[in-house]
């Protein structure tokens, strides 16, 4: 289990509304995703709540999601 005590996370996520997949479930090792105010998106492993989430511009993150929905970071068979 990860200590979460002593977190270097920002305020400025203090407030932010995080989500996860569906897909996932109660066991951790999701990625959790936050829209902040100013467009950007943050995004955080669930397992490591210690550490600041890596934020990305929402073109970014359109860019990714596509990317996703279109199987280009699926796992090698």
């Amino acid at each position: 289990m990860t200590d979460t005590s002593r977190s270097t996370v920002p305020d400025q996520f203090a407030d932010a509304r995080w989500f996860k997949s569906s897909f996932s479930n109660d066991n951790g090792g999701c990625l959790e995703a936050a829209f902040l105010p100013d467009g950007r998106v943050a995004l955080r492993d669930n397992e490591d709540l210690g550490n600041p989430p890596f934020v990305v511009s929402a073109r970014v993150w359109r860019c990714w999601v596509d990317g996703a929905k279109n199987g280009e970071f699926d796992l090698p068979a």
